[in-house]
């Protein structure tokens, strides 16, 4: 007969929200460019900037950052949605932008309206803007004039500081050598950090445990769909 799993409790909800200001972003070579552009408002390169980049790469985060500094109105650019006269009145900020879609024209007019206000534009895309399904020439055109920032996978350090960062966000405190232990095994996107620590702690709650070895290597296991490494490997 196979062991049976420690028995476990359902863990009562709480909302665990992440920090989200300037003081707890996590500075890496990855991010470097785009948070030194965020940095920069409102003495950027062009009225249009956009940032690209992975699931969970820290868009959302360098995004909040931004709205909060300038004043942006979030926006989607689909006609009658006030888009373009949010542009014409200030700072406009278009998340997902690959991912939600938007309208060829009334993206073209907010541009326009923005360059010609001399406000700012700051969207967020998992596709560099020469993959979005443009029809338009002229919108072709303005994207091309766009300041695009990629912002690359994290690195091993980055990782690091996230997953403490993640934890210590729901009071948790865990051990520098588990830390590198879900680093070394993870997907490397901050995505999967995010999911990974939110599952260990809720795992760690229904069982009345600790955040352990052997329950990272349960919980990445199940993440990747295959048994994690063992302990020697």
């Amino acid at each position: 007969m196979k062991p049976s799993k420690p028995a476990e409790q359902l863990p009562l909800e709480f909302q665990h929200v992440p920090s989200s200001g300037r003081d707890d972003l996590l500075v890496s070579d990855p991010l470097s460019a785009a948070i030194s552009v965020v940095d920069s408002w409102p003495n950027w390169p062009s009225p249009v900037v956009i940032l690209a980049g992975p699931i969970g790469s820290g868009k959302t985060h360098l995004a909040a950052i931004w709205r909060e500094r300038s004043g942006a109105s979030q926006i989607h650019a689909l006609e009658g949605l006030g888009a373009e006269q949010a542009a014409e009145a200030g700072p406009v900020l278009f998340e997902d932008v690959d991912r939600v879609g938007f309208d060829d024209r009334t993206l073209f007019h907010i541009i326009n309206n923005v360059r010609q206000n001399g406000h700012a534009l700051l969207m967020t895309s998992r596709l560099w803007p020469m993959s979005w399904p443009v029809t338009l020439p002229d919108l072709r055109s303005r994207l091309k004039a766009a300041t695009v920032v990629e912002i690359g996978e994290p690195d091993d350090e980055l990782l690091s500081q996230v997953i403490v960062k993640l934890f210590a966000d729901r009071q948790l405190f865990v051990d520098d050598r588990l830390v590198a232990y879900m680093v070394a095994r993870m997907e490397r996107s901050l995505d999967a950090a995010q999911k990974a620590v939110e599952r260990l702690d809720r795992l760690a709650l229904a069982r009345g445990s600790r955040i352990t070895r052997a329950l990272a290597q349960e919980v990445l296991g199940e993440m990747t769909g295959a048994d994690a490494p063992g302990p020697g490997d």
